[in-house]
């Protein structure tokens, strides 16, 4: 007798960066719940975000085709209605499909301000959710508290009390647990937006740190306004990761309250991360390791915990799962670079200021501008904190001249 279909739990949080973790070694990263996952699943440990701003990297997680060539080609565009996604996938696999949170690539009004009710309440019409049986989400707004929630049962948004990744959790567990005997296995995303800005608002009950505590890496500024920023964000950022690691301990002891636990592919990341000071920068779209490197973490029935060391990027977890479901080896598992690009300039405060596209390996990087002209080149082995740009060294040539045909 075949043993029965795994369920599958997406984790999809915004701009929580690979390095801020415990089992990453960041001392100020409280995330016991995330440390013992780690323990027990496969930690990508070079994953990337194959765009490092929101609408584009949520696209191209849900369709596993890159930007703008899945039809996000700017920060106000919504994912093109009919668009084939990862739901798509699952539901021609016989999958109850579910999603909770944040859509992210839905339709938005550019005079809507970005954080607040109003974002909060914009709806994402029935045929505009990616194929998802179920919704239960918002568009954005970023209320971390009390947020909003509309979709499948609730027509108009409702506010809901407490943390919104508390919140979303207990929706997804009522989901999976009444299913009213639905005997499909299910594939569920869970997007929370925590650990994003606004860094000041509550994370919950938890209080900021001490902003003074923080210990702040060689590459951020040291002195000034830069660097009391970065602290003062830092202490937000730090109470957000801690808050959302509690939540994301509920889903997963829902899960074993649930007597399919042990046949749930469980995956946790984030579409991108924040500079957080490096290099003197601020939020994502920037081609830096702070900006693109996320944390993926996938636990699977049967499969043994490993550090991999292979430079996926998102655009490829929709392969790697269907890989899991259908019991074979990905050729993604052996891939030597993974392309990086960020197709838009988004007019927003602190973000990136062109157009660029490059390839990342374990131990190197290139950047080039709009035009194919060498931006960055850093040598990651040697140089993790990418303080020296090696683009305009003439003994670096064929390195970079072998790397460009790959981007």
């Amino acid at each position: 007798m075949s043993a029965p279909a795994p369920n599958i739990l997406w984790i999809v949080t915004t701009q929580w960066r690979a390095q801020a973790t415990g089992y990453a070694g960041d001392p100020k990263a409280r995330t016991p719940v995330l440390d013992a996952l780690a323990a027990e699943s496969v930690n990508y440990t070079q994953a990337v975000t194959p765009h490092p701003f929101g609408p584009f990297a949520r696209a191209a997680l849900l369709t596993g085709v890159p930007s703008p060539e899945n039809g996000v080609r700017d920060y106000f565009d919504m994912l093109p209605r009919g668009s084939r996604t990862i739901a798509h996938e699952m539901r021609a696999r016989g999958y109850a499909t579910a999603f909770f949170g944040k859509w992210g690539v839905g339709r938005r009004d550019p005079r809507v301000p970005l954080v607040g009710e109003e974002a909060a309440k914009v709806i994402v019409p029935e045929g505009e959710r990616g194929g998802f049986e179920f919704f239960a989400g918002f568009e954005g707004g970023f209320q971390f508290n009390d947020p909003w929630l509309h979709g499948t049962r609730l027509p108009t948004p409702a506010k809901f009390t407490g943390y919104q990744a508390d919140v979303l959790a207990q929706q997804a567990e009522g989901w999976w647990l009444g299913g009213g005997g639905d005997p499909r296995p299910w594939f569920c995303v869970v997007s929370i937006e925590s650990p994003h800005p606004p860094y000041a608002a509550p994370a919950g009950p938890l209080e900021p740190g001490n902003p003074d505590g923080i210990i702040l890496p060689a590459n951020v500024p040291s002195g000034g306004v830069i660097e009391a920023r970065t602290r003062q964000e830092l202490a937000g950022y730090y109470s957000h990761i801690e808050a959302t690691d509690w939540s994301v301990g509920l889903l997963l002891s829902n899960l074993r309250c649930e007597r399919d636990r042990d046949n749930t592919i469980v995956v946790f990341t984030s579409v991108h991360g924040d500079m957080h000071g490096a290099h003197g920068l601020f939020r994502k779209g920037w081609p830096h390791e702070e900006s693109v490197r996320v944390p993926l973490l996938i636990r699977s029935p049967g499969e043994p915990p490993r550090r991999a060391d292979a430079p996926v990027s998102l655009l490829d977890l929709p392969e790697l799962t269907l890989a899991r479901i259908e019991n074979r080896k990905s050729k993604i598992e052996n891939a030597s670079a993974a392309r990086i690009s960020m197709p838009a300039v988004v007019a927003l405060p602190d973000q990136c200021d062109r157009v660029w596209r490059g390839v990342r390996t374990p131990t190197r990087k290139l950047v080039l501008n709009a035009d194919g002209s060498p931006w960055l080149f850093f040598d990651l082995a040697n140089d993790p904190g990418e303080r020296v740009n090696l683009a305009a060294d003439p003994a670096r040539a064929a390195e970079i001249a072998a790397l460009r045909t790959r981007v």
